[in-house]
């Protein structure tokens, strides 16, 4: 049967829930799953590479691609820009290529507005306090960006509703995590409204 278009899944949730390691795990068991690497003005963390984990923009460039409307979405948190490029996401989902992105929460729901087909999977630890330990364990950020990160996760929190799935990201249960975002990704697309009508027909013919 013929699929049609590839299908886009955002992975959101508050700093310090895991997106990172939980998208690269799911990766690593789905060949075929595309990445949408998202553009921002923040400096690099260690180990972090332009181009694979993110595009650092300097703020002179982050304006040119507004400006030319480059971007699906943008936003500011915590004072950098972070964006969405837009012409790598509208060529791989035509390709067929299943697309999955990671931006912050507010970034997932304006995609949401641009693509309302887009599965929008929100992530949290088992327990709030995992947020804390897990931003200090990074050892990358100061005690005053921690707390600012935290408050802005209060505030995340509230939308959740706004999202098609919870998944929860316990501690030392990331094979589980991983399990479970894979079987999202994988019921989505059976669901009748993706197959077309030529393949649904054979089905009713056959």
């Amino acid at each position: 049967m013929v699929y049609g278009p590839g299908l886009l899944f955002v992975v959101s949730g508050p700093s310090g829930a895991g997106k990172d390691t939980l998208v690269d795990a799911l990766r690593a068991r789905m060949a075929r799953l595309r990445y949408s690497v998202s553009a921002t003005t923040r400096a690099p963390r260690p180990g972090e590479r332009h181009g694979e984990h993110y595009f650092f923009l300097t703020n002179e460039e982050f304006d040119r691609s507004l400006a030319t409307d480059g971007f699906l979405e943008w936003f500011e948190y915590n004072g950098n820009r972070y964006g969405t490029p837009r012409d790598f996401v509208e060529r791989t989902l035509s390709e067929g290529y299943d697309l999955i992105m990671k931006p912050e929460v507010h970034g997932a729901l304006a995609i949401k507005n641009t693509f309302p087909d887009a599965v929008l999977i929100f992530l949290l630890p088992d327990r709030f306090s995992s947020l804390r330990e897990r931003l200090l364990a990074r050892r990358t950020e100061s005690n005053e960006e921690i707390a600012r990160r935290l408050e802005i996760a209060h505030q995340e929190v509230r939308h959740i509703r706004s999202f098609d799935y919870l998944v929860i990201n316990a501690e030392d249960k990331l094979d589980a995590a991983v399990t479970d975002l894979h079987t999202i990704l994988h019921a989505e697309r059976f669901r009748i409204h993706r197959f077309s009508d030529d393949s649904l027909r054979t089905v009713e013919q056959s």
